[in-house]
């Protein structure tokens, strides 16, 4: 049984990563915690489908369409849907209807379905018609630039746009880091010391709570399926 994720990382600003994956006698996964929002469109048994995908704050097992191919987009951290307040969508997310082959309906009007090579230039016209949006503090503070604004403004608008603090995003993007690290071989310790762990437990409870595994299992590349792409690898039961 497989999960076969491909992922590129994208030069929008408004993009972090397009993926595509396809399930064979896949019926379940780990769902990693993740902070970002996107767009999801899958195809099964003849019939197209689309969702809007939202910040996970835990790990946990998600259903997968069996013999689905998917085409996903994950926005840049602060990004989201003028439409769809994230704080409301965070360890949701929302099916969008009317869904065809060729279109899906999302903020009152109807836009083509991407491919892989066209989420880019869908992304575009979204942000063109207002249909998404970003608050530019919350790059900024990623980048660690100082804002001209207070803790407290910077942690509500980091709430407003992302649903999550400051400190929940920190730690799921440490954890999810520390997973890959893992999976391409690195000791435990190693990760302790580059990531900034305590100590091993810390980052066995990290593994734990955000990604659903141990360092043993992700660096042996068992578990069962995952959903996150380790070196686009097969991801194996």
């Amino acid at each position: 049984m497989e999960l076969l994720f491909e992922t590129r990382r994208s030069d929008s600003s408004w993009v972090d990563s397009v993926w595509t994956c396809t399930s064979e006698q896949v019926t379940a996964m780990t769902s990693v915690a993740g902070v970002r929002c996107g767009l999801v469109f899958w195809q099964q048994d003849g019939r197209a489908y689309a969702a809007v995908t939202a910040p996970e704050t835990r790990a946990g097992t998600a259903p997968v369409p069996e013999g689905a191919t998917f085409t996903g987009i994950e926005f840049a951290v602060g990004t989201s849907l003028r439409v769809m307040p994230t704080p409301a969508l965070v360890d949701a997310g929302v099916a969008l209807p009317d869904t065809t082959r060729r279109t899906f309906r999302l903020d009152g009007a109807r836009w083509e379905t991407p491919g892989p090579d066209d989420a880019e230039a869908l992304v575009e016209r979204l942000v063109r018609a207002g249909t998404v949006i970003r608050d530019s503090l919350v790059g900024e503070v990623l980048r660690g630039r100082g804002p001209a604004v207070s803790g407290r403004t910077v942690e509500r608008r980091f709430r407003a746009a992302t649903g999550l603090t400051r400190g929940a995003v920190r730690q799921i993007e440490r954890a999810r880091t520390a997973a890959e690290s893992l999976a391409a071989g690195a000791p435990a310790g190693d990760v302790v010391a580059d990531l900034d762990y305590f100590d091993e437990p810390h980052l066995a409870r990290a593994l734990r709570s955000y990604v659903g595994r141990t360092a043993k299992q992700l660096r042996e590349g068992v578990g069962g399926p995952i959903a996150l792409d380790l070196e686009s690898a097969p991801i194996s039961a």
